[in-house]
């Protein structure tokens, strides 16, 4: 007898994405079937992405008013509205492993779009638009960052990005960095390694394209703080793109090819005992959750899950250790903070939330929703408005700090949502209050320059 719901944590099992079965569309839309019916009867998850929504309307509007009575070929439209933030899973979903009914609806979706991939219908545009490193590939060059960055802001270039690219033409975009973050580094000032009981003396830092190509100064604001608490760190030998934004494509095997470029170099690290840091939650996942599930075999990959901290996560462990430095000579006001998707899913807790609130005369309001940038539908031509639309009650939550007064700052672990949370300030006349990354915050704190 099937239990209702599921009383145990949830857990994942691998994604089998080299089966021959797994690209098989008919057994997939068989499993489709499966688990939208399950899903119709629960409707637990109607206040999360636009799949649900969408999934209810073709079951509410069809003939039999049941799974059975929705075309299949209109699957495909709930597939397109899962941007993998895992949040039905990991926060909502009462039917996951160990439950009989196994329900894995991101992966699920992830199956759909790997066979939409392969079979070629996903455009040029949007594989482009996933490229991350080959647009960074323009950082730093003198006059060519400021010409392209300058094209990006005219309402001309838009519009031919909107027609030619699919990215709408009010989305905001991030500039490309004068210096990439790789190159512009300086060395770490401590020298000695002093492990604690639960954090390793040492971190190796995973740049990120964001971090390295558009927003180098969050990556000097971590480095920064390494110093102040006496922390040496290197930056990793090399790196490719995570594979994130393939991963949302279904492009399996070029997730693939950055697992082959990335594991050999970051397992190096791991061996040597060094905490690897990613400061972008979605970078952090891939390494943490994402390619183990796709190559649970890998034993370099396994160590690298193990030896990969969230920033925050590892200051934390730290404190705890009685090796971070508490004293923060700088308030902040009111800090409005949401808490990205994918740093929720990592089951590390509110570790940014913790820190910010060790800050003297600084009251946080924490948002725990999806700010619906999610990547690049945030930015499509086809999902920017239903992006706005999501995020609005994040907005909202965000202005207006517990006790009425306006918020000094906004932050969030995710830049890309921290741009789209302020964008949504500005669209909403919410005020417009200074937007900061969590590591910005602190390094500010700190009373650090």
């Amino acid at each position: 007898m099937a239990k209702e719901g599921n009383l145990e944590a949830p857990t994942r099992h691998a994604l089998g994405w080299e089966s021959p079965d797994f690209y098989n569309e008919e057994k997939c839309f068989d499993e489709l079937e499966r688990i939208f019916d399950i899903c119709h009867g629960c409707r637990r998850c109607v206040s999360l992405c636009n799949s649900f929504p969408t999934l209810f309307d073709l079951v509410d509007e069809s003939s039999t008013m049941e799974v059975d009575g929705v075309d299949k070929k209109d699957y495909w439209k709930v597939v397109d509205q899962c941007f993998m933030c895992d949040l039905c899973y990991m926060t909502k979903c009462p039917y996951t492993p160990p439950h009989e009914w196994n329900l894995d609806f991101p992966h699920t979706m992830l199956r759909a779009k790997a066979i939409k991939f392969k079979k070629g219908e996903v455009g040029a545009a949007e594989k482009f638009l996933a490229s991350t490193d080959t647009h960074g590939s323009f950082a730093g060059i003198p006059i060519v960052v400021q010409a392209i960055n300058a094209i990006n802001k005219t309402e001309a270039a838009r519009s031919v990005m909107e027609s030619v690219a699919g990215v709408d033409k009010n989305a905001w975009l991030p500039s490309l960095a004068t210096q990439k973050f790789r190159s512009s580094a300086p060395d770490a000032k401590a020298s000695k390694v002093v492990d604690g009981e639960k954090t390793p003396g040492k971190v190796a830092i995973y740049s990120t394209c964001y971090i390295n190509y558009n927003e180098p100064g969050i990556g000097h604001d971590l480095l920064k703080i390494l110093d102040h608490n006496d922390i040496p760190y290197v930056l990793v030998e090399k790196e490719k793109c995570c594979g994130m934004p393939k991963l949302e494509l279904g492009d399996l095997d070029s997730v693939k090819d950055s697992k082959e470029a990335n594991i050999p170099v970051l397992a190096k690290y791991a061996k040597d005992g060094f905490a690897i840091m990613a400061a972008v939650p979605s970078c952090a996942l891939m390494f943490k959750q994402e390619i183990p599930l796709m190559f649970p075999d890998c034993t370099d990959t396994q160590l690298v899950k193990e030896a990969m901290w969230d920033p925050f996560e590892y200051f934390m462990a730290r404190k705890r250790d009685g090796l971070l430095k508490t004293e923060f000579p700088q308030k902040l006001g009111n800090v409005s903070y949401q808490i990205p998707c994918h740093g929720r899913v990592q089951n590390i807790g509110k570790k940014t939330e913790e820190m910010l609130k060790m800050i003297p005369d600084t009251e946080i309001n924490t948002i725990e929703r999806c700010s619906g940038h999610a990547g690049t539908y945030g930015v499509k031509k086809g999902s920017h408005e239903m992006a706005m639309k999501i995020g609005k009650p994040v907005f909202k939550a965000m202005a207006t700090m517990k006790d009425g007064s306006k918020p000094d700052f906004i932050s969030s672990d995710c830049p890309l949502g921290g741009h789209h949370i302020a964008q949504g300030f500005e669209v909403n006349g919410l005020g417009a209050p200074e937007l900061n990354h969590p590591l910005t915050l602190v390094r500010k704190a700190y009373g650090l320059k």
